[in-house]
């Protein structure tokens, strides 16, 4: 449980931080678009750390934690992989990055379906 509330504390941090950079630090310095991006990837980030915060929840009121685990750390994944591509992204504005971001929103999918099918189970 405490990994999770921490991860979730650590990244909302970052999505705060980020967040305020993209707005203030690199407005007029990268194109609408990838300001756009840069915006998508600190909503998606901010929104799945509510996902670390209902997996740590979870993990301290159900007994079989395998599956709110396996979400939790699959949250993470797609903070990086969705956020962190479109950080990168456009920053560098190398667009073929844009081809690895499904990928972290495969895995923020199937950590959302996996909490669902959890807390079924544990009812």
């Amino acid at each position: 449980m405490k990994i999770f509330f921490l991860l979730g504390c650590i990244m909302a941090f970052l999505a705060v931080a980020l967040g305020a950079f993209g707005a203030h630090g690199l407005e007029g310095k990268i194109s609408e678009r990838m300001l756009q991006n840069w915006k998508t990837g600190v909503t998606y980030q901010m929104f799945h750390v509510a996902g670390l915060f209902v997996a740590a929840f979870l993990m301290d009121k159900l007994q079989n934690t395998s599956l709110v685990s396996t979400a939790g750390w699959l949250m993470l994944a797609g903070i990086v992989i969705f956020s962190g591509s479109l950080y990168v992204m456009a920053l560098t504005g190398v667009k073929i990055l844009g081809a690895i971001t499904p990928i972290g929103g495969v895995a923020f999918l199937t950590a959302w379906v996996l909490l669902a099918i959890a807390a079924v189970k544990g009812l």
